[in-house]
């Protein structure tokens, strides 16, 4: 028997009775963490230094994992578009792109929950790498976890404007990092993927709005219905660019 506040109940008893308590849920559906860590946020931030590190090590691995749409489209290495954006150019690079995360991610993360917080990431990322395969030059390699950044800071603003808060501060954020994004190689900071940037922010939007605005009644449907639609569009998008880039060399192209 087990103690109780209303006397001893037996073991089936508890069992049957906790299971059914339904979980705890955030705001949009997302189960609601209990220990108040942004578990999800600081795995991302350490796999991104690990890779950083990792590059620092062994020029070999930014070569087979950035994103060269040639190795891409010729060679069917399609996890370049994931691997990517695990990957940085420079020390400022990388320092901007996790201390945006640090600051934005654990707020996502509470309200969204850790599973569509990570569904968020990962399309907003996949989402900036397709919009550099389609738009970017062919032969320029991108590296960075910017657009997922950028899909963050459009699905902060979608979020703040749902619960009614004050989103200027984000817009303003976003306005100066699309401003740096387009003039920064015209004042020395290197070249900047403005492609990688605005397809992660189109689909941060488009992911966080869908999270965020589906009813209640049919939250989990839409909000799952969403992000496979938007998956399978990706792929879609990406054979199709493949197909495009084929039909610009035909034969046989070897990669050097």
């Amino acid at each position: 028997m087990t103690a109780a506040a209303v006397g001893h109940q037996c073991p089936d008893c508890v069992r049957q009775g906790a299971a059914s308590v339904r979980e705890p849920r955030t705001q949009f559906g997302g189960t609601l963490r209990t220990d108040n860590r942004p578990w999800v946020t600081w795995t991302l931030i350490a796999v991104n230094v690990v890779m950083f590190l990792l590059q620092n090590v062994s020029e070999q691995v930014e070569r087979e994992l950035w994103l060269w749409p040639p190795a891409v489209a010729f060679g069917d290495e399609y996890y370049r578009l994931v691997s990517s954006a695990f990957l940085h150019g420079s020390v400022t690079h990388i320092l901007f792109n996790m201390w945006a995360l640090y600051v934005v991610g654990p707020q996502l993360e509470a309200v969204l929950g850790r599973l569509r917080f990570g569904v968020l990431y990962a399309l907003s990322g996949l989402g900036g790498s397709l919009a550099v395969y389609w738009l970017s030059a062919l032969e320029s390699p991108t590296l960075g976890a910017s657009g997922a950044i950028f899909g963050l800071f459009a699905a902060t603003f979608v979020v703040g404007r749902r619960l009614n808060l004050d989103v200027r501060w984000v817009l303003i954020l976003i306005a100066l990092n699309l401003v740096i994004t387009f003039a920064g190689p015209a004042v020395g900071t290197g070249p900047i993927s403005w492609q990688g940037h605005l397809g992660g922010l189109i689909t941060g939007a488009l992911v966080a709005a869908a999270f965020v605005y589906a009813p209640k009644e049919r939250r989990n449907t839409v909000q799952i219905s969403v992000s496979v639609a938007l998956l399978v569009l990706f792929v879609v998008l990406v054979l199709a660019r493949t197909s495009v880039i084929h039909g610009m060399f035909p034969g046989t192209v070897t990669l050097g």
